[in-house]
């Protein structure tokens, strides 16, 4: 008997755990999901495998090779284009049907983690008689999985792909493990995208042909989410499935791979498993529930709990990883702390006494500067930086380092400074980006019960005088960077149209790194307010100022290249004064 591995998920929903391989070589207890596949596969006697491979396929390709070390023969169908379930199996018809080969073959998915006994299921399906047996597992929420019920002979009377609770009528859910006869293979059309159970399936059960269910015991759980990644790894340990765990165990509820040196002071936790040549240095602790890879160092003092590291991973003196999973080569530097819930991509380097917050994401190849805190998820940005403010505001590359995320957060923590009920001036350029930003602006302040006094497009002068002559206790202005037009400065000025000082920027920074900002409740939601004629106030007193210092008869000629800025607004209504 021949098995087919589905082996060509991408796994979009587990990033950035799936940033750099395929879902199925995503390790669980140090060992990939494949690769517990095709043990399982083996232990019932299939030692003749086909893998159906899509994205990246050359990564699995290089890591099983041909099988000689598994003790199997395994070939390979890769997908050109993406062909679904049953036409991925489809295109590997060639290497499943041989000459008088009319033997049934089993399929099985590569990404999901089990210890069905299917040796049952294929007996169950020969007695049967039937064109499909599909192993069924009854589960308490069956809403993220296809929903089949079954007459008490266990044939299939229907599918429903994904239910709402109004739609649930059983328990028993589809697995995705199929026995399969080989002549179905002649229901799937070539090289055209086909579903088993949306499609092939019900055109089965049209032309009359027999499928059963068989219901299974035994641990089943499909790895589709960063959160089933971590509870897979906790079921595991606990015990739950006869799962093969690398390592010899020292003691009940801990595994040391070989090589591994533990300092006699460490302190280990119980469910914990240490790859091979493992470094756990003087004083450090490893907790419960806890998944060390090959090739780790966990230095003095250093804690790791409830977490997945995965090989070749640093955590330094007096780091603490709690909660989180550590994708290959990340390095977490001295008094670092990566919170509950955190995952971080392959070769991160997370800074001396830098903190990752509870649920961020870090997606490969990204560096967080020491002492820096990251609470929101790190995607397109290279750096986690520690300071918001440069030379002129804070500015960056629209929708990477300015974006209307960003603007929110640093709004609220200028207006958690500025009183209650106060008035900021908010201005932008002619941009539509910096239109964007500006409204993300102006909901920040208000959530911090800060009115806005909404200038529209100005320039920085306007709103500086604005500022200072209606009395607000601040102002905001978006604009692009000059020479820069896929760049964006956001500048701060204070009560009296000045710069803010550098001591108010680290206040800022402060309350933004920390996300400790004030909330405005019911009645103190600030407004947003259209100050009249502002423009023409301004130029009324330009006029006055000029006047003032006698410089009426030394103007000549200015030359304008407006560039469809503010300047294009406010400089006709004031240079006809000074002609």
């Amino acid at each position: 008997m021949k098995a087919v591995i589905m082996a060509g998920g991408e796994g979009s929903r587990l990033r950035p755990i799936t940033s750099l391989l395929p879902k199925p070589m995503v390790p669980i207890v140090n060992q990939p999901v494949m690769e517990h596949i095709l043990g399982l596969v083996k232990h019932h006697g299939i030692e003749e495998v086909i893998a159906t491979l899509a994205f990246m396929p050359q990564v699995i390709q290089d890591y099983f090779g041909g099988g000689d070390e598994w003790g199997m023969k395994i070939s390979y169908a890769i997908e050109e284009i993406p062909l679904g379930t049953a036409g991925s199996v489809k295109n590997a018809e060639s290497l499943l049907r041989g000459e008088g080969d009319d033997e049934p073959f089993l399929v099985i998915s590569g990404d999901a983690l089990t210890d069905i006994d299917l040796t049952e299921v294929v007996r169950f399906h020969k007695e049967k008689g039937a064109a499909v047996t599909i192993a069924l597992k009854r589960v308490d929420n069956p809403l993220e999985f296809g929903v089949i019920v079954t007459d008490s002979d266990g044939r299939i009377e229907r599918f429903l792909e994904k239910p709402t609770w109004g739609q649930v009528f059983s328990d028993t859910i589809n697995t995705g493990i199929y026995v399969v006869e080989p002549w179905v293979l002649d229901y799937i059309p070539n090289a055209t995208p086909y579903d088993f159970s949306s499609e092939l399936f019900p055109a089965l059960m049209e032309a009359g042909h027999p499928l059963y269910g068989a219901v299974v015991e035994g641990y089943w759980c499909d790895v589709g989410s960063r959160e089933s990644y971590v509870e897979v790894h906790r079921d595991v340990l606990d015990g739950e499935g006869r799962i093969f765990i690398p390592g010899v165990e020292a003691r009940e509820g801990l595994w040391v791979g070989e090589g591994a040196e533990i300092d006699p002071s460490a302190i280990l936790g119980d469910n914990v498993v240490i790859g091979k040549n493992v470094h756990i240095r003087e004083g450090a602790s490893i907790g419960d529930y806890t998944v060390i890879g090959d090739n780790c160092v966990v230095a003095a003092i250093g804690h790791v709990g409830h977490s997945v590291l995965w090989s070749d991973c640093f955590v330094g003196r007096m780091a603490t990883v709690e909660g989180a999973v550590l994708t290959r080569r990340v390095d977490v530097r001295a008094a670092a702390r990566i919170d509950n819930g955190a995952v971080i991509g392959n070769e991160c380097m997370i800074g001396r006494g830098a903190h990752v917050g509870a649920g961020v994401q870090v997606f490969p190849y990204k560096r967080v500067e020491p002492f820096a805190v990251v609470n929101t998820s790190l995607i397109w940005e290279s750096v986690g930086i520690r300071q918001l403010f440069g030379a002129d505001g804070i500015s960056g590359i629209i929708g990477i380092d300015v974006t209307p995320e960003l603007a929110l957060k640093v709004a609220q923590a200028f207006g958690t400074l500025l009183p209650r009920g106060g008035h900021v001036a908010v201005s932008r350029d002619t941009t539509s980006a910096a239109r964007m930003v500006k409204r993300a602006v102006a909901a920040g302040l208000n959530s911090a019960g800060v009115h806005v006094r909404d200038l529209r497009v100005a320039s920085p002068a306007l709103n500086r005088f604005t500022t200072q002559k209606t009395r607000c206790v601040g102002g905001m202005h978006v604009a692009a960077v000059e020479g820069d037009p896929q760049s964006l400065r956001i500048q701060f000025f204070d009560a009296s149209g000045m710069d803010i000082a550098p001591f108010q920027e680290k206040k800022v920074e402060r309350l933004f790194f920390r996300e400790e900002f004030r909330r405005a409740f019911f009645n103190e939601v600030g407004e947003v307010i259209y100050p009249p004629r502002p423009l023409e106030y301004y130029s009324a007193a330009l006029q006055d100022a000029v006047t003032e210092r006698g410089l009426e008869d030394g103007w000549r000629k200015v030359v304008v290249d407006f560039g469809g800025g503010a300047a294009s607004i406010g400089l006709p209504l004031v240079a006809p004064k000074w002609r």
